[in-house]
């Protein structure tokens, strides 16, 4: 049921629903035009959409009528199967539409590659153009594109008459509407063309063909007729025309959820709608409906709030067809193929081209299109799924595998073998050849950034490292990753990605996880291992931000933490080269009364030079420093330094963690060590101007470590909380 508030009905949606009204009429006859059904059935069409499509739909501003998308398959198919059966194949289509809508597969459509889609109507919109040029030039449009192409020559060269002049004139003015002041743009350039095409025919007494309506609109039979065979042709325009307008109406529902911030769509509401829409509309003679992104953008543009707009754009139409019949007759349908032309062309999107070129799917575009313009659209849209499916296997099976010299070590040549993605069977060959052409008795790094490993692949790699080793050379495998390769050696291989576990990245895991399996124990080579795998994976990807910064850096904050080896400030913060000016000492210390010569320098330059915006102080638990104050500190440095800790020691606070207290007393120690630390960062006279001016902010953070959870104090609470969380605002 449509609940419509009357007085946001007055003042948004009538206005809307007028202009969609006025774009939608001569549409609506030039799509009908172009399918080689009669002109009354794309108004039937634009009425029943308007009504009931909008009504039921999900898609509160998407307005439906007959669409470009299907006057290819449907000139066909009234072709194939005259009118009465087609309006029966549109009842089918349309119930078909509604059990897809009831079983809530909906956006399973949104699958379909945009290049196929976009493809699909460049290949339309050609196919249009093609025709109504023989229209515009006087004559008559083939059946097919390929005939309308051989005919054109001798088309352009005839003798060509008055229809040429007004189908010229349509064209012109819709190139020339947008470039007019905004007042005179107001009145729809499509509404603008036709008018003055037909009061030029009409003022000048030009002999043309015009639209043709019956003598009684009103009088309506049930006009679908079943075939008397060829069910199997039927039941396949069945199919087509359903998925087709199911198609182009989610994805412009999708289109239209963009361009407003009302509710989104309910797909699956909207094929129950739209099937509704074409059930009512073939029994009634109507085209198929379709959500229309054209009738659609104009309405959102127009203001629409609500799907009201839809229903009374209908009910315009229905209005205008009964008093204006006359009216709609004095048309000339040259000037519906010059709109008709105007449309296909705009059908063919240069940027949907640079769009599916810069995702690599330009073939699949051009395929489906010239399918689609060759033979018919959906051999078109099949044949570009084809292409899709294929070009999708081979990005997932493709292996980037290549061999590099590193250089000359002791023993002889160094040579690395990098296989990256998914290695596969179909990837063997080309692996095969790339090993054979390592030198012989040398030292071979195989790195293995790979995805999937299958067996065959294990097999080719396995083979070659035993035949390779057993003649003298070295082959050391390193596996960036999931061990594939090596679970497949100690026989548990890994049968699908799914089954591998999460490998941290190297980056992020400490050097005991992934130099295990190398063997390198020794703390030089770990060193030197690590500046290596640097070099390798993080230092392309980092060179350009580091180059920003060679002249000088630029931190927004001063981190001053533990030097305990398990705190990563970047890492934590998720910061990068250039965001963190980082102190650490024993316990995150910042000694009281400037105690500390090196604090102060450090302090200074950050706030007084580098202009810091926050300074954070970091604790952490199972703080050895913390326990070692907490038990009394063994008589030494540590001692002297910890001295400067001991107002956190004899601090009384009630700052909680996510409002419990630790178990440990270290931990809780360490809460108010943070806190106290900031109480002595104030004591700086450059920390508290910028405090005061309000250019500072002081943080105090705290890193859970088992439970990888990083906590910030809320003040107002007195507790420190999971990052994250919301923060409690006093009388909020």
């Amino acid at each position: 049921m449509v609940i419509m508030r009357p007085l946001a009905v007055l003042r948004h949606d009538l206005p809307a629903s007028l202009v969609v009204f006025l774009v939608a009429v001569p549409l609506s006859l030039g799509i009908a035009l172009a399918s080689g059904a009669p002109v009354a059935a794309g108004l039937v069409a634009a009425v029943v959409g308007g009504v009931v499509a909008g009504a039921l739909g999900g898609s509160a501003l998407q307005v439906s009528g007959p669409a470009a998308g299907l006057t290819v398959v449907m000139a066909e198919t009234i072709q194939t199967f005259g009118w009465v059966v087609t309006c029966a194949i549109t009842v089918a289509a349309g119930a078909l539409q509604i059990l897809l809508g009831l079983s809530r597969i909906a956006r399973a459509a949104l699958a379909i590659s945009p290049a196929i889609v976009h493809g699909m109507l460049a290949g339309i919109g050609v196919t249009i153009v093609l025709g109504q040029l023989h229209v515009i030039l006087g004559g008559k449009a083939q059946s097919s594109a390929v005939e309308n192409v051989a005919e054109l020559p001798a088309q352009i060269i005839a003798h060509h008459d008055s229809a040429t002049i007004v189908g010229l004139l349509t064209i012109g003015l819709l190139l020339s509407w947008p470039k007019l002041p905004a007042a005179v743009r107001k009145v729809p350039g499509p509404l603008a063309a036709i008018a003055v095409a037909t009061v030029v025919s009409v003022a000048s007494g030009m002999t043309l063909p015009r639209v043709e309506l019956p003598g009684d609109l009103l009088n309506v039979h049930l006009v679908p007729q079943l075939p008397d065979g060829g069910w199997s042709g039927f039941a396949l325009a069945v199919v087509t025309i359903a998925l087709i307008a199911s198609v182009e109406s989610l994805l412009s529902a999708v289109a239209v959820d963009r361009m407003h911030t009302g509710p989104r769509a309910n797909l699956d509401r909207e094929l129950v709608g739209q099937g509704a829409a074409n059930m009512l509309s073939g029994a009634l003679g109507g085209l198929p409906v379709t959500g229309v992104i054209v009738r659609s953008s104009t309405n959102v543009t127009a203001g629409a709030k609500s799907r009201a707009s839809a229903v009374l754009h209908g009910l315009w139409v229905l209005l205008f067809v009964v008093l204006l019949a006359g009216l709609i007759q004095s048309i000339p349908l040259a000037a519906l193929a010059g709109l008709l032309v105007h449309v296909g062309a705009k059908l063919v999107n240069p940027g949907h081209m640079k769009t599916v070129l810069a995702h690599g799917d330009l073939p699949v575009y051009l395929l489906t299109l010239a399918g689609v313009v060759v033979f018919d659209l959906l051999t078109g849209v099949l044949a570009g799924i084809g292409l899709a499916v294929v070009l999708m296997l081979r990005r997932t099976v493709w292996s980037g595998i290549h061999i590099e010299r590193e250089g000359t070590g002791r023993e002889g040549d160094n040579w690395r073998v990098v296989v990256e993605g998914v290695l596969t069977f179909l990837s063997v060959p080309r692996l095969s050849k790339v090993l054979g052409t390592v030198p012989g008795g040398v030292t071979v790094r195989l790195e293995l950034v790979v995805d999937y490993l299958d067996h065959a692949a294990f097999e080719s790699l396995h083979t070659w490292q035993q035949a390779y080793e057993r003649a003298g050379g070295t082959v050391e495998v390193d596996e960036v990753g999931h061990p594939w390769f090596g679970e497949g050696k100690a026989g548990r291989p890994t049968r699908s990605r799914v089954a591998a576990s999460r490998a941290v990245p190297r980056w992020l895991a400490p050097w005991s996880e992934w130099q295990a399996a190398e063997g390198v124990e020794i703390p030089a080579q770990q060193t030197r291992r690590g500046a290596t795998e640097f070099h390798r994976r993080a230092a392309p990807l980092l060179r350009d931000t580091l180059s920003g910064l060679a002249d000088g850096q630029r931190p927004r904050t001063l981190f001053i933490t533990c030097g305990d080896s398990r705190i990563v400030p970047n890492l934590i913060t998720t910061s990068g080269p250039g965001d963190l000016f980082t102190i650490r000492n024993i316990g995150n210390l910042v000694p009281p009364g400037q105690a500390d010569a090196s604090m102060n320098a450090s302090i200074e330059y950050a706030v007084g030079v580098l202009g810091v915006e926050e300074i954070v102080v970091c604790g952490h638990s199972s703080c050895g420093a913390m326990a070692a104050l907490a038990d009394g500190p063994p008589p030494g440095p540590l001692s002297a330094w910890l001295h400067h800790a001991e107002p956190s020691a004899h601090r009384l606070g009630s700052a909680t963690l996510d409002g419990g207290v630790p178990d440990r007393e270290g931990d809780r120690l360490a809460l108010h060590n943070v806190l106290q630390q900031l109480e002595h960062l104030r004591e700086y006279p450059a920390v508290a101007a910028a405090e005061s001016a309000g250019k500072l902010q002081l943080t105090a953070m705290y890193f859970h470590v088992g439970d990888a959870q990083v906590y910030l104090f809320d003040a107002a609470e007195r507790t420190f909380r999971p990052a994250g969380a919301p923060v409690v605002v006093p009388g909020a």
